[in-house]
């Protein structure tokens, strides 16, 4: 074995942009061996140049994920860290978006983050070791009018990864949560599209626009380095903790969603949304 080889590896999703490219970086800034996957593999190119390795990945597609792994493995023969960052967020009122398209959002941000822990689960329960960051969203613990799929798919995956962890730690496995809260990123840029997409002659449009507005704002939203930092801690600690939160905005909408009754809470976005 090599002595690149020596060193921890660490799979991020969802590499090409955003929250994931900057995992990326930070894990080589750590001294991990880092391989980036996504479907746009030349928007990988500068990480490859930063000495990343690049991996065509897409999450729907069963092939495309187990010949990453394979891949993966056969090169390294271990993964000691894997991050489910590849998701995307779908906006519209739950009556206006279709059903195909509130399938796709669960395929992207559930079935595949699944399927590929599946994948990377056994190596991991092998070698007695291993660190599974799941990228949830402070939309995994809120929730709000108009992006009900998208939250849908982030609780589902809270819920998973609760499960898992006491799955696996008998294995030595970690699993953590990120929660992200409004971070620059396409995320926006996507959300928006297809709010855009699934609000046309809506009858929701007073509902509506103050989400458009709220995604036009994600310029001002912090820097994708937070998560970036929120993952290196959760995967260089021997005993990371459950969920980590970040920035400041995920912390508060997070605790005063626990804090408050849920009359309270509707009350609190009723006089946002109108």
């Amino acid at each position: 074995m090599s002595n690149a080889t020596q060193k921890k590896v660490a799979l991020v999703t969802g590499a090409s942009a955003g929250i994931g490219k900057s995992i990326a970086r930070q894990l080589l800034k750590d001294g991990w061996l880092v391989y980036g996957a996504a479907r746009r593999v030349e928007k990988m190119e500068d990480i490859k140049g930063e000495g990343a390795k690049i991996l065509f990945l897409d999450v729907t597609d069963e092939e495309s994920m187990q010949a990453a792994i394979q891949t993966l493995l056969a090169a390294e023969g271990q993964i000691d860290a894997l991050i489910n960052n590849a998701g995307y967020g779908s906006y519209g009122a739950l009556e206006d978006v279709p059903i195909d398209e509130a399938r796709r959002q669960f395929e992207v941000n559930v079935f595949g983050l699944v399927r590929l822990t599946q994948l990377v689960l056994p190596t991991m329960r092998g070698a007695r070791s291993g660190t599974i960051v799941n990228i949830s969203s402070m939309g995994g613990r809120i929730w709000s009018p108009i992006g009900g799929w998208y939250h849908a798919t982030k609780h589902a995956v809270e819920v998973l990864s609760d499960a898992l962890r006491m799955e696996t730690k008998p294995f030595g496995i970690h699993v953590v949560v990120v929660q992200p809260g409004a971070i620059e990123s396409e995320w926006s840029g996507v959300a928006a599209q297809t709010l855009m997409e699934s609000s046309k002659d809506s009858v929701y449009q007073s509902t509506i626009e103050p989400m458009a507005r709220v995604l036009d704002r994600y310029p001002s939203a912090s820097s994708p380095e937070v998560i970036a930092k929120a993952v290196s801690k959760a995967v260089n600690s021997r005993n990371p903790r459950r969920r980590y939160a970040a920035p400041m905005d995920a912390k508060l909408l997070i605790f005063l969603h626990w804090l408050l009754p849920d009359w309270a809470w509707d009350k609190l976005l009723g006089g946002f949304f109108k």
